[in-house]
């Protein structure tokens, strides 16, 4: 009897991994947005919400990968695995530290995303913000922000189309694409969390409690145009490029490590004996 060998898939997600990532997806879009609904006069720091939403987040994040294991009977080697890549990508960050906004660790976490699937690159991607933010001494009011963003980055990853069959350059270049995409939107969002606090330092780019929703969009964009596409644009650049030029051989490589740990494996066998024969 001899085996054609397993495929990988990313890891579907079940009931219970979707439930748990709609819950904590919709307290991340809360804590970002709540502020562009504020009252006139109201206080807005989140030195005084991160704790809280920190403290919503962790078990959240661990009821993700719960359900996760839960539902695709993976095993303590695959939770090892996620642990190593979360560090390895942890590690890459300092690297581009202070750099116009460059950083490594996104060109790992989207391809990790990828192969991995959504629930799992969630987790991922949470655990290595958590991770890289205690290495550089980079935990503040942002970290539990920083973790939810990069969480969706990962997860979004995870979710992109022809998980199965697509491979070779197509299949870099669509993940180069939503590398470059996310990374602008990473930005986008995380200048989401702070920007509501700058007001009053710039009236024509400051929020405004209480002013229409439109309008503060608008100053918005403002904001990040002028102060932080510097910064979100060389950080596409290289996420795309770095996709390109070594994602074939990491994708090869993930793939292998998964198949080892046994992440959804499909075992299929060639000749086998009928076991109802004789």
């Amino acid at each position: 009897m001899r085996g054609t060998g397993p495929r990988t898939a990313p890891v579907p997600l079940g009931p219970r991994s979707v439930a748990a990532l709609l819950l904590v997806s919709a307290v991340g879009v809360m804590g970002f947005g709540w502020p562009l609904l504020a009252a006139p006069g109201a206080g807005l720091a989140h030195s005084s919400d991160a704790p809280w939403l920190f403290a919503l987040l962790l078990p959240l994040m661990l009821a993700v990968g719960w359900a996760a294991i839960a539902e695709s009977g993976l095993g303590a080697k695959s939770v090892a695995m996620l642990g190593v890549l979360a560090a390895a990508a942890a590690a890459l960050r300092p690297l581009g530290a202070g750099a116009a906004g460059l950083q490594p660790m996104f060109f790992l976490l989207v391809l990790a995303g990828r192969v991995l699937g959504p629930g799992f690159g969630f987790v991922l991607g949470s655990v290595s913000m958590l991770a890289s933010g205690l290495l550089t001494g980079g935990v503040g009011p942002w970290l539990p922000f920083q973790m939810l963003a990069m969480g969706w980055v990962t997860m979004g990853a995870g979710l992109l189309p022809g998980s199965r069959r697509l491979r070779g350059r197509a299949e870099l270049a669509l993940v180069a694409g939503y590398g470059a995409v996310t990374s602008l939107g990473y930005g986008l969002v995380m200048n989401l969390q702070a920007w509501p606090y700058l007001a009053g330092m710039s009236s024509g780019i400051s929020f405004v409690p209480g002013d229409p929703l439109p309008e503060n969009l608008g100053r918005y964009l403002t904001y990040v145009l002028t102060t932080s596409l510097g910064w979100d644009v060389p950080r596409a650049v290289l996420t795309a490029g770095l996709v390109l030029l070594c994602g074939g051989t990491v994708l090869r490589a993930l793939r292998r490590a998964t198949r080892r740990a046994a992440f959804n494996a499909e075992p299929r066998f060639a000749g086998s004996a009928d076991p109802a024969g004789p």
